[in-house]
């Protein structure tokens, strides 16, 4: 995979938590931006999602992206196979 992710979330946050062991498990880099401790972040996964902060919030270089996503659905964002 090629696309570089950007993972906005927070440390209190069990989705957000699901998410990232999901990417570690499977080797897949990511950036992790804290919603709680930066503001912009907070505001762009606002703007994202069409006004809620939704977390986590994954987003590819390409701009596409997914919010509080299923396991299921993070492997299918990604191109994964089972």
């Amino acid at each position: 995979m090629t696309d570089t992710l950007t993972v906005y979330g927070a440390l209190w946050c069990p989705d957000c938590r699901r998410s990232k062991a999901f990417l570690d498990d499977r080797g897949i880099e990511y950036s992790w931006v804290d919603v709680d401790a930066d503001e912009a972040a907070s505001d762009e996964v606002k703007r994202l999602n069409g006004g809620p902060r939704i977390i986590p919030t994954i987003v590819k270089v390409s701009g596409e992206f997914v919010a509080e996503p299923s396991d299921q659905t993070l492997a299918s964002f990604l191109g994964l196979t089972s």
